[in-house]
């Protein structure tokens, strides 16, 4: 019974707040618009972070005199380490074909191949690491003795990774600087929204305080009076929930629709359709908690039940 009084009088002081119910709906909405926001935000840097990492790498060239064998023994040892994600080999002779293909518009380049008399490309392996921070390890291996012929000389002419450290580096350094800002935007927007929340509880407790004093005279519990405002809490965070999911729909095909093409191929309205039960658990239990415990914060605060 009581808490069926505490639904019934939370729903009835939620329906009696009017403006002030309908003005914090509002804000309750714009912080979870936000909070929805950081969501796509974030899946939209992950992918881009991933599509930049799909094309870093660590190219090992060969010496010209290395054997097939010997090169193909290297990609069999880089493939059991589990920092590498997968190793492709390129031959001299598919090498010399692909320089050729780029550069079949420039005839003085390719003259200038031909009258070399052979092929001066050597042999590579790419190598793509699961983590951008495990490059360096990567190297390091291949500078011990996966990279020696059987005669015990190295067939590695160079590594490319000096060249591509820099970059690596940055990347790395984006994808962490990238997660850590995204958690304190999405603290910073809770922390704000609670506030406003708080603001408007404590109105509504003030609105109702000679309510709350009867109730007191007659002893009732701290449960029986503090369990409507929480109710008028949690009701504002549900219907803010529900006006935000409702408004994503639209909002994530327009933008999906007008962007797709300068997010490289990611589409906001597919990201939506495809992790729906994700956004709608973050989008309702962001709104529960935050009316909730904004509700808790203002009663403890001004109630002193």
């Amino acid at each position: 019974m009581v808490f069926k009084r505490m639904l019934v009088s939370g729903g009835k002081s939620f329906l009696r707040g009017g403006a002030v119910s309908a003005a914090t709906v509002v804000i309750m909405t714009v912080t979870l618009a936000i909070i929805g926001s950081l969501i796509f935000l974030s899946a939209l840097l992950t992918f881009t972070l991933n599509t930049i990492k799909d094309k870093v790498d660590v190219s090992v060239y060969f010496v010209t005199s290395a054997s097939e064998s010997d090169i193909l023994a290297v990609k069999s040892q880089l493939e059991k380490l589990p920092q590498v994600a997968n190793v492709t080999y390129t031959s001299s002779d598919e090498a010399l074909t692909a320089f050729r293909a780029r550069h079949a518009t420039d005839q003085l380049t390719l003259q200038a191949l031909d009258e070399l008399g052979g092929n001066p490309l050597d042999a590579s392996l790419e190598v793509r690491a699961k983590d951008t921070s495990e490059y360096e390890s990567i190297v390091s291996f291949l500078e011990a003795s996966p990279a020696l012929s059987s005669g015990g000389t190295s067939i590695v002419d160079r590594i490319n990774y000096s060249q591509n450290k820099e970059v690596i580096d940055r990347l790395s350094l984006a994808i962490q600087a990238t997660r850590e800002v995204g958690f304190a935007v999405v603290i910073l927007f809770a922390i704000a929204s609670v506030l406003i929340a708080f603001a408007t509880i404590r109105l509504a407790i003030y609105v109702a305080k000679d309510e709350i004093a009867v109730m007191r005279l007659v002893g009732a519990s701290n449960m029986y009076i503090q369990g409507p405002f929480i109710v008028t809490g949690t009701i504002t965070g549900v219907l803010a929930a529900l006006v935000v999911l409702l408004l994503l729909w639209p909002a994530s095909w327009y933008v999906g629709t007008k962007t797709i093409s300068w997010f490289g191929g990611f589409s906001v309205a597919t990201y939506y359709a495809d992790h729906f039960l994700l956004v709608f658990g973050i989008i309702l239990v962001s709104g529960i908690v935050l009316g909730a415990a904004a509700s808790i914060l203002a009663i403890r605060r001004y109630l002193q039940v």
